[in-house]
């Protein structure tokens, strides 16, 4: 009976391990980084909390506190003004929830902020470890790498501030894997809400609708694709209109970005003048690491096409990959926005994982240091915006 017992206790102990396990691995890569902000942070004379809430992280947690048309009058865009519609330019899905969630953190909208981004990014987490169990040559192994990962890219740093990023990828990522499944409903909520978080809704939103039509044509899964592809535009496409009917004209949010932010498409152009700058004279290590980022997702997305990925996930990588290589604006964010282009370490991730354990630990826990101490200086040192 007591052998019968110790065998039962430890067969419970190996499951609850390994339901916690892309949590734990999420949260310790993540844990690196915010103790190593704090320690900057305390050195640079701030906190780890005005760390994380700051840049962007200060209007989302406003709009939610004030909505849209009350903010305080310090809110300006970046040259300095101020119009009626120049909030219009952040998406609603993440203040709206930061705002519900602050009823149960007292109304403090900094704990919910930051509480929302935490459970967002568990959220990736498990999403994460299914999407590269799903994929051919993946296996769940591979997906607490790809966690890994994830968290530990160079400005991994933003998945734990009042920011976007991390209730952005946990809705594309599951977005993903409803498409892998052939779970359309899935699909399509989870695409309906990425496209309320970023714009880069627009490639949850391409790969579901395609996936979905293509399911359609297969005359799979009934009614169902519809749906799913109904609902995945109609989360981007429904606040772009909104904003054009704010500020009377249809490209209303693309006018604010440019007028207020100086960010719209240029077909890459000073995307490509930035990269060539910097190759031929840069000094600075941010931008370096900007450009070496930027290079490497187009080597990625060549290995992920070459491996054969399911063709959604690379229609997905490939619009955020032409979203941030072709628009032009602030240059040093654009290691920001390819944080949503996790479906490019896919790759990394299943070649890791066949490797010894000693070397995965090894080169992950290598990887979180880097990524912890460049999160600091991007927040501590560096002067600019992120």
């Amino acid at each position: 009976m007591t052998s019968t017992r110790v065998q039962a206790r430890g067969a419970d102990l190996r499951a609850w391990t390994t339901r916690l396990a892309p949590a734990a691995v999420y949260l310790a890569v993540r844990g690196v980084g915010l103790v190593v902000l704090a320690i900057m942070a305390a050195h640079d004379g701030t906190t780890l909390v005005e760390r994380l809430t700051s840049w962007d992280g200060a209007w989302l947690l406003s709009i939610a506190r004030h909505g849209y048309t009350d903010l305080p009058a310090d809110h300006v865009d970046a040259f300095g003004n101020r119009t009626p519609v120049t909030p219009y330019g952040f998406f609603p899905g993440y203040p709206l929830l930061v705002s519900a969630v602050g009823s149960l953190t007292g109304g403090d909208l900094v704990a919910a902020g930051l509480v929302v981004s935490l459970v967002a990014g568990i959220g990736s987490a498990y999403g994460l470890t299914a999407l590269a169990a799903a994929v051919p040559g993946g296996s769940r192994r591979a997906g607490l790498a790809l966690v890994a990962l994830f968290a530990a890219m160079p400005m991994g740093v933003v998945l734990s501030m009042a920011y976007t990023e991390a209730l952005f990828c946990a809705l594309a990522v599951w977005a993903l894997v409803g498409v892998l499944r052939e779970d359309w409903l899935l699909a399509g909520v989870c695409a309906f809400g990425a496209g309320l978080v970023r714009p880069t809704g627009n490639a949850v939103a391409a790969a579901v609708v395609l996936a979905a039509l293509a399911a359609v044509v297969a005359r799979r899964g009934g009614w169902r694709p519809w749906a799913g592809a109904l609902l995945a535009g109609a989360g981007i496409l429904g606040y772009l209109a909104y904003v054009g009917v704010q500020a009377g004209s249809w490209d209303g949010w693309f006018r604010i970005q440019r007028e207020g932010w100086g960010w719209y498409f240029d077909g890459g152009r000073g995307t490509a003048d930035f990269v060539a700058g910097v190759l031929g004279g840069g000094d600075r290590l941010f931008d370096v690491v900007v450009v070496a980022a930027l290079i490497a997702t187009i080597v990625l997305f060549v290995i992920c096409a070459a491996m054969r990925l399911p063709w959604p996930l690379l229609v997905y990588a490939l619009v955020v990959l032409v979203t941030v290589w072709g628009t032009e604006g602030l240059m040093n964010a654009k290691l920001r926005l390819l944080v949503p282009a996790f479906v490019l370490l896919v790759p990394v991730a299943i070649g890791l994982a066949r490797r010894r354990t000693s070397t995965v630990v090894a080169v992950l826990t290598g990887l979180a240091l880097a990524s912890a101490w460049y999160g600091g200086y991007a927040l501590t040192i560096w002067p600019y915006a992120v």
